[in-house]
């Protein structure tokens, strides 16, 4: 069974654009998710450059 339920009945320019929303949706999603993982390393590399700063000055 089709995961979209008129799949057969699509023309070839539809599943195409199904297919980009798809695959542009996962890659929005996992960009999210390493973002999101990334952002407390961030904020610690410019806490850490701050400090650095202010020791050098």
């Amino acid at each position: 069974m089709a995961l979209i339920p008129r799949w057969r009945f699509m023309t070839d320019e539809a599943k195409a654009l199904t297919r980009r929303t798809g695959i542009s949706a996962l890659v929005v999603l996992l960009v999210w998710l390493v973002f999101r993982s990334l952002v407390p390393w961030v904020l610690l590399a410019v806490v850490a450059w701050w400090i650095w700063k202010a020791v050098r000055s």
